[in-house]
């Protein structure tokens, strides 16, 4: 399959957006974004276990937590937030692993 995508790459205009690299910059941007939203999704996961009483976090952990996920709320809006399915989930998941292995990471490399 990829012989066939780069066998007649030869055969496209200079100015060609197919095989446009992207900036370290970009690769970063995307990167902090996925972690964010991954990161809220955790946290929502873990806000309804706390709030069932099935989960204690130290207050002053929790408020700050309850912050930073407030201002990511704020940055992306929550329409962009999910909730994911799970193909979803994995396509966040292998985005952020993937891009993290451009960057130097081992690959699976999710921590958030």
């Amino acid at each position: 399959m990829i012989d066939m995508i780069f066998r007649n790459s030869n055969d496209l205009p200079e100015d060609s957006e197919l095989f446009e690299n992207r900036t370290k910059d970009e690769i970063l941007a995307e990167v902090d974004a996925l972690f964010d939203k991954i990161w809220l999704n955790r946290h929502l996961e873990l806000k309804q276990l706390v709030e069932d009483g099935e989960e204690e976090v130290d207050p002053q952990i929790w408020n700050d937590a309850c912050k930073n996920a407030r201002k990511i709320e704020e940055k992306y809006g929550l329409e962009n937030l999910g909730p994911y399915d799970d193909f979803e989930w994995g396509m966040l998941n292998g985005k952020l692993s993937a891009l993290r292995w451009l960057l130097g990471y081992e690959w699976d490399m999710l921590d958030t």
